[in-house]
């Protein structure tokens, strides 16, 4: 099978086949993921709350993004490997292009990952000009957590959402290829998939994305705490790892993933 790109993703989007994304941080969960058929590994900042026991991701640097990145692009045969840049290692664009560089010349990523709107608008054009793939985020912002007041749902109401919309063209006019939805009522999120050309990945953002992302240690029901609302346990009903990344997959491409209760 031929390697899955960004230009595959567009096509998929664009055929209406919804884009399976999961987080992967080691070799051995990377295999088993692929072998399910998620055509998106992202190693999530996340790892900083499922593997280190942080209470946020504001923690996690740039070495750790690498050693995991490095450790899920050896055992990757052709997902397309997406990686977070951690809180602060973007704060200018110069300062954006040297962790994008360590991410993808050291680590192995095929794409980079940031949070924020208007205000990275000329950090994703400096990359894209350097050609670095990027991968937006907006919504929730974890690593504005603190700034947001905690894990809240973003755009409920006019004026965020137009706000939001706006964000999104801009990023897709700058050159992002890819964008994270997090924590968005489903109808805008519906709205925004379907004002963009580049996929749009929603992680309690209901079924009308172009695809679904969950943190793998949430939808397998281990990660410590209460899950999220927009999280779903599919070990519970499966009883294999292997048959529960399986479910997760057929579920995000038949659109039963997330499903209302799943959604704001």
């Amino acid at each position: 099978m031929p390697d899955i790109t960004i230009t595959t993703l567009q096509q998929m989007k664009q055929q209406g086949e919804k884009i399976a994304v999961l987080t992967s941080y080691d070799a051995s969960f990377t295999r088993l993921i692929e072998k399910a058929g998620v055509e998106v590994l992202l190693v999530g900042d996340s790892l900083g709350m499922v593997i280190q026991g942080q209470e946020s991701t504001l923690p996690v640097t740039v070495d750790e993004v690498v050693y995991h990145t490095q450790n899920v692009a050896r055992a990757r045969r052709k997902a397309l490997i997406v990686a977070d840049m951690p809180f602060m290692s973007y704060s200018s664009a110069a300062q954006a292009l040297d962790t994008a560089a360590r991410l993808m010349k050291e680590g192995g990523a095929q794409m980079v990952k940031l949070e924020g709107g208007a205000t990275q608008l000329e950090t994703v054009r400096q990359l894209v000009a350097h050609a670095v793939p990027v991968c937006a985020h907006l919504g929730l912002l974890p690593q504005s957590v603190h700034r947001l007041g905690g894990y809240r749902v973003q755009g409920r109401d006019e004026a965020s959402a137009a706000v939001m919309k706006e964000d999104a063209l801009a990023l897709q006019q700058a050159g992002a290829q890819m964008l994270v939805l997090e924590c968005v009522p489903a109808a805008l999120a519906g709205e925004i998939s379907q004002m963009l050309e580049i996929p749009v990945i929603g992680i309690g953002a209901g079924a009308a994305c172009d695809g679904q992302v969950l943190v793998l240690y949430d939808m397998l029901g281990v990660a410590s705490g209460d899950l999220p609302r927009f999280v779903k346990n599919f070990l519970l009903e499966t009883g294999t790892i292997p048959a529960a990344l399986a479910a997760y997959v057929q579920a995000v491409k038949d659109g039963s993933f997330p499903a209302a209760e799943q959604s704001f």
